[in-house]
């Protein structure tokens, strides 16, 4: 089987099991104006992803991150990240001060960029596998980051009370910044643990190796 065809079956499990989640989320969602701000950048993402498929196919890796990343979006646009069942269950079991479903999705947004980007950065730069690599796709990530928080805040702005469901910030001055450093360790993260698993899928879809 082709390298670029073999990995097909997983592409289109992926495919359908968003479209699936996100059928789902449109089921009494907890505040439709939430739902419709979170859920789309997923669907703005994933209609790039689909129509670029077949000139510029990512890696597995990056595409299965793309997807978690999605879910994430798209079940917090449904309960809201405030209130996210499995995250209050989390916080009354273990008398957590919130609910960190927040936080964990800001961890993955740092996490699902940094691959992204950083497979971007070697197919269509000069750049190569590195410190500097390593350094910039963390910048962009940052970037990325204090983007969304700007948007938070325009929101806040704009809506007054109606946007807390958006921000999820639960009373915390410090969330915007917060929420930074963990995209931030997230960037770190996905470079140090899932990396070389890129670099290799690289090597074997489009024979990258620099």
């Amino acid at each position: 089987m082709d390298k670029r065809n073999s990995a097909k079956p997983l592409h289109l499990f992926l495919l359908l099991s968003l479209a699936a989640v996100f059928l789902w989320s449109m089921i009494h969602p907890r505040q439709w104006d939430t739902w419709v701000m979170e859920v789309t950048p997923a669907v703005v993402g994933t209609a790039i992803l689909l129509a670029t498929y077949r000139r510029f196919r990512l890696t597995s890796v990056t595409y299965v991150m793309i997807w978690f990343f999605s879910i994430i979006l798209i079940i917090g646009g449904h309960y809201t990240y405030a209130e996210m069942p499995l995250f209050n269950w989390l916080r009354d079991t273990y008398h957590l001060s919130r609910n960190h479903y927040d936080r964990f999705g800001h961890f993955f947004q740092g996490v699902t960029p940094a691959l992204l980007a950083r497979e971007l950065l070697l197919r269509t730069s000069p750049l190569k596998r590195g410190k500097w690599l390593f350094f910039i796709v963390c910048c962009i990530c940052l970037a990325i980051s204090a983007g969304y928080e700007l948007v938070e805040w325009g929101a806040s702005v704009a809506l007054q009370e109606g946007a807390e469901s958006f921000v999820g910030s639960q009373g915390d001055v410090w969330d915007a910044q917060k929420d930074m450093f963990l995209c931030l360790c997230g960037a770190i993260a996905a470079q140090l643990a899932l990396g070389r698993l890129q670099d290799r899928q690289l090597e074997k879809q489009i024979g990258k190796n620099r």
